[in-house]
């Protein structure tokens, strides 16, 4: 059964009074998307899944689960075939990547290729399993896929609340706040904005109450989270720096993975 209480622990998320605060709510039902285009297949998959604990949407093609947009609402995991006519899994793949669809997926393959699940695995895939699939792995490798789904989704949450209180802020404050995080003091400040201390001392307490921070500490962490480039962009660029490692590091574990099958 999937844990969901880890789940909904992950979205701690709310505001209140202008302040940021942290606090256990309800996260969207967790859901499974699988897309096989042998019906054989994805009802028997179908019913694992379900009979797991867990609640699963099925499709027969890759453009069908595209076009539906419920990948959207909340947290998910998908179970996506290489090989379908038509959109093919690497397909879906660049096209929920291009949506900036932060989707796990777990591919599942009858005709697994080392350079294809490379390029899976290299593009953020979380798992690569070859049929016929043995029904612990699937449903070990869709319950991490969905407590990775649950950390994202809470974590896309608290980084638009965090952009919301952002837009709050009036140009001047924006630039007081550039530069407090800097580390300038406020007559310094004063002195880069042409302006007297006392005017930059408004500012940033305004600053403070609008991001809902009470020390410098705090709005330095802030200030960080909405402008660090996310923890997925940064491995996409090591990988970029370092590909022939990397791609060594990936043929080696998908070899294991494949004679453990």
């Amino acid at each position: 059964m999937p844990d969901t209480r880890r789940l909904g622990d992950l979205n701690r998320l709310y505001i209140k009074k202008d302040r940021l605060h942290l606090k256990p709510m309800s996260l969207p039902n967790p859901k499974v998307f699988l897309v096989d285009d042998d019906d054989s297949v994805l009802r028997a998959l179908g019913r694992l899944i379900k009979s797991a604990g867990y609640d699963v949407q099925t499709f027969v093609s890759a453009r069908g689960f595209l076009d539906s947009g419920d990948f959207q609402k909340g947290p998910a995991c998908l179970v996506l075939d290489v090989r379908m006519p038509g959109l093919s899994g690497l397909d879906l793949q660049r096209e929920l990547q291009a949506a900036n669809a932060t989707l796990p997926i777990i591919f599942i393959t009858g005709h697994g290729d080392i350079p294809t699940t490379v390029r899976a695995m290299k593009a953020g895939a979380v798992d690569f399993l070859p049929k016929p699939l043995k029904d612990a792995v699937l449903l070990r490798a869709i319950e991490q896929a969905l407590a990775r789904a649950a950390r994202d989704w809470a974590e896309r949450r608290k980084l638009e609340a965090l952009s919301q209180r952002l837009n709050t802020l009036t140009p001047r404050e924006r630039e007081v706040m550039a530069l407090v995080v800097r580390g300038l003091l406020n007559k310094q400040i004063a002195f880069e904005l042409g302006t007297v201390e006392k005017t930059i001392k408004v500012h940033r307490a305004r600053v403070m109450q609008k991001m809902g921070v009470d020390s410098l500490a705090e709005l330095v962490r802030v200030a960080d989270k909405i402008t660090t480039p996310s923890k997925t962009k940064q491995l996409a660029a090591e990988q970029a720096r370092n590909p022939k490692f990397e791609e060594k590091w990936q043929r080696t574990e998908i070899l294991r993975r494949f004679r453990n099958a």
